[in-house]
C-alpha cells in the first residue's frame, strides 16, 4: 500500500484545524462497494502504520477471498523536533504521515466474502485501529 503522495506542493503541512473534527463526514459514510465497512464513530487521527496493520490484519483473516477497499489515504505530514532542542530555529523534520478522520468516515470496506468472516475480520481491524469504531452492513 501506497504510504505517501507521489508528489507535494509543499513539504510540511498546517496542523489540521480544530473544527475540522467536530464536523460530520459529509461523504463516504456508506460502503460505496463492498457490503461490509468499519466506520469510525469519534473523530480522530490515523497513522500509516496503524491503518497498514488493520490491513493486514483483514488480509490474514479473509485470505485471498473476496476485495477489500481503503477508504482513507496518510496525504498529512506530521513534524516532530529533537527533544533535547530550544524553542525557535524553525519547523521539525518529518516524523510521519497520517490522516485526520471525521466521525462516521468509512476506513475500510469489504466485500465478496459470507458476514460471519466479514464481521471477524472487521472486528479484528478495529482493534488496531486508535479510536472508536462501528461495523457497517449494507442492506440490498
Amino acid at each position: 500500500m501506497k504510504q505517501q503522495p507521489s508528489r507535494l506542493k509543499f513539504k510540511k503541512n498546517h496542523k489540521a484545524k480544530a473544527s475540522f473534527f467536530f464536523l460530520k463526514a459529509g461523504k463516504n459514510f456508506l460502503p460505496v462497494e463492498g457490503r461490509f465497512a468499519l466506520k469510525s464513530q469519534v473523530p480522530g487521527k490515523i497513522t500509516f502504520n496503524q491503518l497498514e496493520a488493520g490491513r493486514k490484519s483483514i488480509r490474514r483473516n479473509v485470505s485471498k477471498q473476496g476485495f477489500l477497499r481503503i477508504g482513507i489515504f496518510t496525504a498529512a505530514s506530521v513534524t516532530r523536533k529533537s527533544i533535547g532542542l530550544r524553542m525557535g530555529k524553525g519547523k521539525g523534520n518529518h516524523a510521519f504521515w497520517m490522516c485526520p478522520i471525521r466521525a462516521g468516515h468509512i476506513l475500510y470496506e469489504l466485500g465478496g466474502v459470507p458476514f460471519f468472516l466479514a464481521f471477524k475480520a472487521l472486528r479484528r481491524a478495529s482493534k488496531k485501529m486508535p479510536l472508536k469504531t462501528s461495523l457497517v452492513k449494507l442492506i440490498f
